[in-house]
């Protein structure tokens, strides 16, 4: 078996689309997490993957049955990526100084490249996290260039990079 530090250097080195997960929780407030897992599983039905760890605040809000959202950022949206990414104690406190609305009942940020709205199917054990298997209810693609994440730091596909 290979050590930490060899598969975290080799991991590194893909490139990953980098969304932000949203929930809301019963009472109403907004929940979100960055996530560079986000995958393609199935086509019919129309499945989605994504991967939480296991001390993730979101997770609680993600039972099989639960609605999700799923924002694919944009080349343009490296701060709410950032913003994403940190660890709060409070709920809804990454969302403060971010743009955002709600669509479908979740939290959705205005911009993205890509939209999805699904339900939790199952959940997977996957060591360290949890892989979420997602049905795909609704969804909305645009021609913004996606946010991407490779060694260590946020990025496009040249080909889409918009022009500076």
């Amino acid at each position: 078996m290979i050590d930490r530090e060899t598969f975290v250097e080799l991991m590194s080195g893909l490139c990953s689309p980098v969304t932000v997960v949203t929930a809301t929780t019963a009472d109403g407030r907004p929940h979100g997490s960055t996530v560079s897992s986000f995958a393609s599983l199935s086509l019919d039905p129309p499945l989605v993957s994504f991967a939480l760890d296991r001390a993730s605040g979101l997770l609680p809000h993600l039972r099989p049955g639960d609605r999700v959202g799923v924002n694919i950022l944009g080349a343009h949206q490296r701060e709410p990526a950032a913003a994403f990414a940190r660890r709060h104690r409070g709920p809804g406190s990454k969302f403060d100084g971010v743009t955002w609305t709600v669509r479908a009942g979740l939290p959705h940020l205005p911009e993205s490249a890509g939209w999805a709205v699904g339900r939790v199917e199952r959940h997977v054990d996957g060591g360290d996290h949890i892989l979420l298997v997602v049905c795909v209810e609704e969804a909305e693609s645009t021609p913004t260039a996606p946010l991407v994440y490779a060694r260590r730091v946020f990025g496009t596909h040249s080909p889409l990079a918009v022009a500076s």
